[in-house]
């Protein structure tokens, strides 16, 4: 698996690979901001993600999870709309295939590997 966060999108790219070094998924988090803290990686989750499988197919997740937290005052409307135009955005880049950090997951997963050796 390999991460990759831009301090200054609201989005973060999971890569996972299986054990050929293929791609299984990536899982793109929205996110209200990212950030290091002690030189560790956090972000602040804004519930809705989308999974884009190798075949091209976008699956967007946790709507729902998004909807309640409107509901129940966990966020307000500007977040909600904030966290669905970076989907918005991010699902129009994919379809154009124009969402440049997918590019870079293959070399983003050897740095890891060869840091790890």
């Amino acid at each position: 698996m390999a991460s990759t966060i831009s301090l200054e999108k609201k989005h973060s790219v999971t890569a996972m690979f299986d054990n050929n070094g293929n791609i299984v998924q990536w899982y793109i988090d929205v996110c209200l901001e990212n950030g290091l803290d002690n030189d560790i990686p956090y972000l602040d989750d804004l519930y809705l993600d989308i999974i884009l499988l190798p075949s091209g197919e976008v699956i967007q997740k946790d709507a729902d999870e998004l909807e309640e937290a409107l509901i129940n005052g966990i966020i307000d409307k500007s977040l909600y709309d904030s966290a669905w135009d970076e989907v918005n955005i991010l699902t129009k880049l994919i379809n154009n295939r124009s969402f440049e950090l997918l590019d870079l997951s293959h070399s983003h997963k050897e740095f890891l590997v060869n840091e790890l050796k």
